[in-house]
């Protein structure tokens, strides 16, 4: 129903245009991730008959007259991650005194596809241009959007994808990889969030560490239900919209609750002896007594990661806080031939099988990681069988060609 809403939006901004979708625009030279992602959808775009630009904001100068040439007013459209060319915030994109985008003056659908929970762009999405869709990665943000910013248009749900280095499968064996067990991602100490959740005084930093508290307690739980909980109990008469401000300062617990998971991931592995290969930035102050099995391998960036992925047997994945939605180490750590050790979530519920074509833990049961980890390290033979069924599965429905497709269909609805 709300995919079909957002065809509807599309097709009457259409009704008054003439001319169809036939270029796509999008972003790198900032987040190093989003943009990988881009470029490998940008082969889908092509393939299809689009012509694509990347505005690089590493050459802006030079690309801001490029931009201007390729833009055609009815035939442009803009594909997006996380609000690059949608902040207002830069000339050549937003007029501040006009009040306005470039994309609103040639008729650009700005489709954005947000990879963070909404609650980091309360700011950004009080200014977005006439045509935006927004696009959410995981189910319990888009009932987040509905809520609070039911005025923005929505576009389907679109889960993150995953790239494979090799056509058709042709990763390396289990038995020829070097490395047991890798952990694509940075970290950051938990406890370096704790300027924020002390900096209005003790009664407020008891209030934030009530919330992670339950969190850790019970990690199915999602964190803007138990802030709200936590909220309208010291608050009773807090209005709909105190809650939602209060909430947009809170993306330090979303922060804090995904990095303790994630430490308490590998260093439990590496102090049951387990020697745990990480790439990415902060693991050097990770809290782990045998710090030798934790071996740093510095910050990469994605294909580097992919690199490393197809060389490791296991490829660990701690969810960040989505509890009905998917991260891309899953469909990587897949597509690369690993077997993905991962916890799961009410989509990848659909997906994921314990022992057929991934391995699974949960978040309360992490004690049993070792254990789990050990049972998949003897039997080489089983771990072959769980890693090419979870690449069958995963190139079925989960690369970055599939969500390429789908973003092509919300396209349709301007031809």
């Amino acid at each position: 129903m709300k995919e079909k809403a957002c065809i509807c939006f599309l097709q009457a901004e259409k009704s008054e245009q003439m001319g169809r979708i036939t270029r796509i625009i999008m972003f790198e030279g900032d987040i190093e991730t989003t943009a990988y992602f881009s470029r490998q959808m940008e082969k889908t775009f092509q393939k299809e008959g689009y012509e694509t630009f990347f505005y690089d904001y590493k050459r802006e100068k030079e690309c801001a007259k490029e931009l201007l040439l390729f833009l055609k007013k009815d035939e442009t459209a803009l594909v997006t991650f996380n609000f690059h060319g949608l902040c207002g915030n830069r000339e050549i994109f937003y007029d501040e005194v006009q009040g306005g985008y470039i994309w609103d003056d040639f008729r650009v659908p700005c489709i954005n596809i947000v990879v963070d929970h909404p609650l980091y762009y309360h700011r950004l999405l009080q200014c977005v241009p006439k045509g935006y869709v927004h696009i959410s990665i995981d189910k319990n943000h888009e009932r987040y959007m509905e809520e609070y910013f039911p005025e923005i248009t929505r576009g389907p749900f679109l889960p993150l994808a995953g790239t494979g280095l090799l056509p058709k499968g042709a990763y390396k064996p289990i038995k020829n990889r070097s490395m047991d067990i890798v952990f694509t991602g940075n970290y950051v100490r938990p406890e370096n969030f704790d300027v924020y959740i002390e900096r209005a005084g003790e009664e407020y930093a008891a209030f934030y560490r009530g919330i992670l508290q339950e969190l850790k307690e019970q990690p199915a739980l999602i964190l803007e239900d138990v802030a709200k909980r936590h909220i309208y109990r010291e608050i009773p008469e807090a209005t709909h919209d105190e809650v939602k401000e209060t909430l947009s300062n809170m993306t330090f617990l979303d922060m804090y609750i995904r990095f303790y998971f994630r430490q308490e991931a590998v260093r439990i592995l590496a102090d049951a002896g387990f020697p745990v290969h990480v790439f990415g930035i902060g693991w050097d102050e990770a809290p782990v007594e045998k710090k030798e099995n934790v071996i740093i391998g510095g910050s990469l960036d994605s294909l580097e990661c992919l690199e490393k992925i197809a060389d490791s047997k296991i490829s660990l994945n701690v969810m960040p806080w989505f509890k009905e939605g998917a991260h891309d180490r899953i469909f990587n750590s897949m597509l690369n031939g690993a077997v993905c050790l991962t916890d799961s979530s009410l989509y990848l519920d659909r997906y994921l099988r314990d022992g057929e074509n991934a391995a699974l833990f949960t978040l309360e049961g992490l004690s049993e990681l070792p254990q789990i980890t050990e049972k998949l390290l003897k039997d080489e033979n089983k771990m072959q069988s769980i890693a090419d069924r979870g690449y069958d599965m995963a190139k079925k429905d989960h690369t970055w060609e599939q969500r390429a497709l789908k973003l092509i269909e919300l396209l349709h609805a301007y031809d």
